[in-house]
């Protein structure tokens, strides 16, 4: 006969499985800074230039 089953607690993970979706929410959400970043460069590139190193560039010259 069988050993009766432990009463299942309310939420368990198996560790592996812990890790992987700790990786693969960090993933996900690198990816999304990522594509805000992106979308940001695409809709106003020339924010992204920096005016004292333009100007720097000029006084050097």
């Amino acid at each position: 006969m069988d050993p009766p089953a432990l009463p299942v607690a309310g939420f368990e993970v198996d560790v592996d499985l812990g890790f992987a979706l700790f990786f693969f929410s960090l993933l996900c959400l690198f990816l999304l800074g990522a594509i805000v970043r992106c979308a940001q460069m695409v809709l106003d590139p020339y924010s992204a230039i920096s005016v004292t190193t333009h100007q720097e560039e000029e006084t050097e010259e």
